[in-house]
């Protein structure tokens, strides 16, 4: 089966790209190279690259044709990002989206898969998160990361290919280059193993459900290979950790033993999230197996090689 990954040069669609191959399908990757890497793919020659932007129609179409199911998840990723930039998290976000969705419908694709958020649901009302908790983005991105998804799941229904859209909670893991707007495991693995101090924005208290990459590409394919699935599901490990934990269990890690430095809290930021994670083991078979400490030993290993 022919399967194209949108983004598939970055952190999770690299990841992504390893397990369609070792499953045994075929690969097409678009990219525009602006947050992913090439190296990321060098191990994979038999993957067909194809350099380009989603909000490039054309792009899109030559990437599509032939495949089967479309993973989506190029976008432009950060609550800070699109606060700085609303419009282009947008155009990226939105309008790449309905780029992809139309190639799709155009093609005949069987399935496409779509990128979702945590971002979508805003503050949080009631522990753990459900699919079906009240969606507030407090962000640019986690309301154009809704706006996806809902046209993957309305583009499904019109159109009758399945849709499904994968709510990622805070994923982390190899292949995920440090970024000043992105995740906060890559920006303290760069401060402690530079022997810098730790920043971390708030009391330390607010907790996150980290989950590895390794499962999170699992997830997409398993959710892409389940005949008669559709909808939108949770993505995450289904525990959490303060952030003050998760700076220890780095540094035991790294070996390391940073200074913490405290600010305010960030806008956009939520207090504490932990996903429920039971209707993606429903529907089909979503199981993470990678826990936190071993996945960070992973992560600073990589980290050190990548840095140094």
């Amino acid at each position: 089966m022919r399967m194209l990954v949108t983004g598939g040069a970055g952190f999770i669609g690299s990841n992504l790209v390893r397990i369609i191959l070792e499953a045994g399908h075929a690969v097409t990757v678009l990219d525009d190279l602006a947050s992913g890497f090439r190296e990321n793919l060098d191990a994979f020659p038999s993957v067909r690259f194809v350099v380009g932007d989603v909000r490039d129609p054309e792009a899109v179409a030559g990437a599509v044709a032939g495949a089967e199911v479309v993973f989506h998840l190029a976008a432009s990723v950060g609550n800070k990002r699109s606060i700085e930039n609303p419009v282009c998290d947008s155009e990226i976000n939105v309008i790449g989206t309905l780029r992809v969705l139309e190639a799709a419908r155009r093609a005949g694709v069987r399935k496409v898969v779509y990128s979702s958020s945590a971002g979508i649901f805003g503050e949080l009302v009631t522990l753990p998160i459900r699919e079906d908790h009240p969606v507030e983005p407090d962000s640019p991105y986690g309301a154009s990361k809704l706006a996806g998804e809902k046209l993957c799941l309305a583009y499904g229904r019109l159109y009758g290919f399945e849709a499904v859209a994968l709510r990622y909670f805070n994923v982390y893991g190899v292949n995920q280059r440090f970024d000043a707007y992105g995740n906060v495991i890559p920006i303290f693995a760069r401060q402690m193993l530079r022997g810098e101090p730790v920043t971390v924005f708030g009391d330390g208290e607010q907790t996150r459900d980290f989950v590895n990459v390794k499962d999170v590409a699992k997830a997409n394919l398993a959710a892409a290979l389940a005949r008669g699935v559709s909808g939108a599901f949770n993505i995450g490990s289904g525990t959490r950790v303060t952030i003050n934990r998760l700076v220890a269990l780095m540094a035991r890690a790294a070996a390391a033993a940073p200074a913490v430095e405290y600010g305010p809290p960030r806008p956009g930021d939520v207090r504490d999230s932990l996903a429920d994670i039971s209707a993606a083991g429903a529907a089909f078979g979503f199981r993470p197996a990678v826990g936190l400490e071993d996945g960070l030993a992973e992560y600073m290993a990589w980290s050190r090689k990548e840095i140094t």
